[in-house]
């Protein structure tokens, strides 16, 4: 993933949740994220998808889950036009088999990376199950979601089933990390800050720390080279991180107008 710091735009994106509430709202969603892509596509080097981008994705051997035509469309004809796209799985949409890899060219990554872009060492990842606390999730994630029989089972069941499930367990996560956003966002028990600054000891020449999950966008200063992003999301928010080579900002989408500013 590493890139030139000449003539760089590299755009970072998470938690779309496509597919929730309902069809209505996440059409309204799907097309100003298309629009957004649209107005970024002409200066893009790379994208980065950092989890969650639909509420509930599981791919089957012959099938993938119906709708997201817009979005889908979108980003093949980006990747065939040579921009770079990475996918971060989040805790939403971590049962991805190939197909983004095989149909749409975009590398997919299941763990946190760290890379350099331009000038700055990144560590990158979706932060589900990452920081102190959560137990519950941490053990149902390594046992149940990411068990690769329990994947198995989960794929014999019929799509209507496991879509059922799914949508249910999406919203009570989602709604569960809504309420917990509003109330350590910009405090300091923050688990995914807790996880960067203990993660800069171990690795003290990261530039930036990204990640999403918590649906509040967050720009903090670790120290003097040493920054923490918290991405936010498309259902409140409409944020996204832009790096130009020189830094790393948050900035907003103006769904009225179809144009970008910074916080």
């Amino acid at each position: 993933m590493t890139a030139n710091s000449q003539n760089i735009n590299a755009y970072f994106v998470s938690d779309v949740h496509l597919g929730s509430p309902n069809k209505t709202e996440s059409r309204k969603r799907e097309k100003r994220l298309v629009a957004w892509l649209d107005t970024i596509k002409h200066d893009a080097t790379a994208i980065y998808i950092m989890g969650d981008l639909f509420d509930f994705w599981f791919e089957y051997r012959h099938s993938v889950p119906r709708g997201y035509t817009r979005i889908l469309g979108k980003l093949a004809e980006l990747s065939d036009q040579n921009i770079s796209i990475h996918f971060f799985t989040g805790n939403h949409d971590m049962w991805m088999f190939g197909y983004f890899e095989e149909e749409l060219g975009i590398e997919v990554h299941h763990k946190s990376v760290v890379t350099k872009i331009g000038n700055h060492h990144f560590f990158l990842a979706h932060g589900d199950g990452l920081g102190p606390n959560d137990i519950g999730y941490k053990i149902l994630k390594k046992y149940f979601f990411a068990n690769r029989f329990c994947q198995f089972l989960l794929a014999s069941l019929h799509p209507n089933w496991t879509l059922s499930m799914a949508n249910f367990w999406s919203g009570k996560s989602r709604n569960a990390n809504n309420r917990k956003a509003e109330y350590f966002m910009g405090q300091d028990h923050d688990p995914l800050l807790l996880y960067a600054k203990r993660k800069l000891t171990e690795l003290p020449h990261i530039n930036y720390f990204v990640f999403g999950h918590q649906h509040w966008p967050v720009e903090k200063q670790l120290t003097k080279d040493s920054n923490y992003i918290n991405l936010g999301d498309w259902i409140k928010h409409f944020s996204y991180a832009q790096y130009d080579g020189k830094q790393l900002k948050i900035k907003h989408f103006d769904t009225q107008n179809d144009e970008s500013h910074t916080i």
